[in-house]
């Protein structure tokens, strides 16, 4: 992940959290969740000349990759600990 790319992830993930922080995800529609989002993801557009949907995508693909790299360092820990 480049610095400007990380730089991407953190500015959206902060803003979740204070903008989505009192609601369940599980229980909240995801087009709610975007919907909130939404501002964060316009001003990023503007800075980096991107639309909103290439943000959008840009996000997704960077929390999976997020979420893989979390999960392996699980996988590795479990291992370590089963051993």
């Amino acid at each position: 992940m480049t610095a400007e790319n990380a730089e991407i992830l953190n500015k959206i993930n902060a803003y979740a959290e204070k903008t989505l922080a009192d609601i369940d995800p599980q229980k909240t529609p995801v087009s709610y969740q975007l919907e909130t989002l939404k501002p964060v993801m316009e001003e990023i557009a503007k800075e980096k000349g991107m639309s909103v949907e290439d943000v959008f995508i840009l996000y997704m693909d960077l929390a999976s990759e997020v979420a893989v790299k979390a999960e392996a360092q699980f996988q590795s820990e479990m291992r370590d600990v089963m051993e």
